[in-house]
């Protein structure tokens, strides 16, 4: 819900140009500008006025005056923490998730973040010294990154905000906290250990145990990320994880809106189409022409974005012109269905990969989605004013979804089986056998920005990002290049590789094959149609 940008440690006040270029680089993320400037301390957020929307004044400084948090994101069980809270003996003096942050660290110290059912990352100063608790979500959905340079602590919600600073730029892990003083970098451990998901949970082999497990946890995770009196977008793709959200969307908040982008051939807008009229939800289309994405487009996304993987930019292109709608639409909170296919065996690699090698391979995927899906989310959502809520990938759907076997995950053919299963009951036929169809290469999107891929590296560097990360290959191609090995794939992924020259040129003339004969053939004229009007 926010971006936020922290100069800390002696002299901070000097600092008021990198900090102005900071709050500028994530201003974006908010609507209204809010600053504390103190001698030793430069405190900014970029605020989206979602929960108390004018009392949730930030930097909030705590009762004693003490204490200062910059919040990004939400916390959706605030209203129960509250009243543990009030219980202890900590008054409070809003409705606001961003309140109960700050009381709930002083209170009960790490241990709070277990309490929080959120996506969130933030900052706590002590504000004599400046000492500082850095904190993100479990799965990482909400961003947070640091720099040290001249002895001052450099905080911000994205890159883009210190690359000015002309020093290494490094982040706050998925489920790590820890405390920093300003000439010191952060002392980060993990609070939540995403490699250990699902162990202290027995597995749920029985087919009906683990169906009810998922239809109760899931539900949850929607409900609380719907109790708002705003509006509720949902990104609709008209795939399995999106029509399921939206169905469930529907149910507990009646007053949804469905976003779907996509090429007016496409079928994702014909199911996506067909599943609103049946739901009676307004739809809103948002309408791809491949040919119409050029340079500027890419250029913005890898600008927006910041992502290494050369896929992930190849989908933003496509997240930017749909959160534009949303933005234009004056829907500030969404839903997505993104997570699912990492939890539940949505890509083809798990049904490549060694047996004895899958658990590695899904906790390597959550690991990694704060540098993939949900960087791109994050990014071209919050770079809209937008806040993208994803439920499946809340603490409790990642434990359950680790202590449900492969077994029931791929089965009779399909990907996430016991998605499929659970939800049976309410989910259309049409939608429930329908399988995995990337949009992307389904439309001709896909081949389209490969014309451009030669592009991205120079590009990415060109706005100083390689401060974070090089632009590297996708792992899905490293794996499929070492024959599905994940110990050899993870290996050749460190350090990071780019594309070679040749690589570069392999792909360039294929992308160039693809877009003559694609010319050619709308020239020549459309091919048949399977189906018209609303397809299932």
């Amino acid at each position: 819900m926010c971006g936020i940008a922290l100069v800390l440690g002696p002299g901070a006040a000097a600092e008021q140009a990198s900090f102005g270029r900071m709050l500028a680089a994530v201003s974006p993320r908010g609507e209204v500008e809010e600053v504390l400037c103190e001698d030793n301390a430069l405190l900014g957020t970029a605020r989206l006025r979602i929960v108390d929307r004018d009392r949730a004044v930030q930097p909030w400084i705590s009762n004693d005056r003490r204490w200062t948090l910059n919040f990004n994101g939400e916390v959706f069980n605030h209203a129960e923490l509250r009243e543990q809270l009030h219980a202890g003996g900590r008054p409070t003096r809003s409705e606001s998730d961003t309140e109960v942050v700050l009381e709930a660290v002083l209170a009960w110290g790490e241990d709070a973040l277990l309490r929080m059912r959120g996506e969130f990352a933030f900052a706590v100063v002590e504000r004599d010294t400046q000492r500082t608790f850095l904190a993100r979500d479990p799965a990482g959905v909400k961003p947070l990154y640091w720099a040290c340079a001249g002895g001052r602590l450099y905080v911000a919600s994205e890159i883009k905000a210190l690359v000015s600073l002309g020093v290494a730029v490094e982040e706050v892990p998925p489920g790590h906290c820890g405390w920093a003083d300003p000439d010191t970098s952060p002392a980060l451990h993990p609070y939540v250990d995403l490699g250990r998901l699902g162990e202290d949970g027995p597995l749920l082999t029985d087919v009906d145990e683990a169906a009810e497990a998922l239809r109760t946890t899931f539900t949850e995770a929607v409900r609380i990320r719907v109790d708002t009196d705003l509006r509720v977008g949902v990104v609709l793709s008209g795939g399995l994880d999106s029509s399921l959200t939206l169905i469930k969307v529907r149910e507990l908040h009646p007053d949804c809106v469905a976003f779907t982008v996509g090429t007016e051939d496409s079928d994702d807008l014909a199911y996506a189409r067909r599943l609103t009229a049946d739901l009676g939800v307004e739809h809103v289309i948002v309408a791809v022409r491949p040919r119409e994405v050029g340079r500027r487009q890419v250029r913005e996304a890898i600008r927006v974005s910041e992502l290494t993987e050369y896929g992930d930019i190849i989908n933003a292109v496509v997240s930017q012109q749909l959160f534009t709608e949303v933005h234009g639409s004056g829907v500030k909170v969404v839903l997505t269905g993104d997570g699912s296919d990492e939890l539940f065996g949505g890509y083809d690699m798990y049904r490549r990969i060694a047996q004895q090698d899958l658990r590695k391979l899904f906790l390597h995927k959550i690991r990694y989605l704060s540098h993939t899906e949900l960087q791109r989310v994050d990014r071209t959502s919050m770079g809209h004013g937008v806040e993208a809520r994803v439920p499946f990938l809340d603490v409790a759907m990642l434990d359950l979804a680790m202590r449900i076997p492969q077994e029931l995950k791929q089965r009779d053919g399909y990907e996430k089986w016991i998605v499929r299963h659970a939800f049976a009951d309410v989910l259309p036929d049409y939608v429930r056998t329908r399988h995995k169809n990337p949009m992307s290469h389904s439309s001709g999107l896909h081949e389209r920005v490969r014309l451009f891929r030669p592009l991205f590296p120079s590009m990415y560097r060109s706005y100083g990002y390689q401060c974070f990360a090089p632009l590297q290959r996708d792992f899905s191609e490293v794996l499929k290049d070492h024959d599905y090995d994940l110990g050899a794939a993870v290996a050749a992924a460190r350090p990071a590789r780019d594309l070679t020259v040749a690589e570069h040129a392999r792909d360039l003339a294929g992308a160039l094959r693809w877009n003559l004969t694609h010319l050619v053939r709308r020239h020549v004229g459309p091919p048949m149609r399977l189906f018209e009007g609303t397809r299932g």
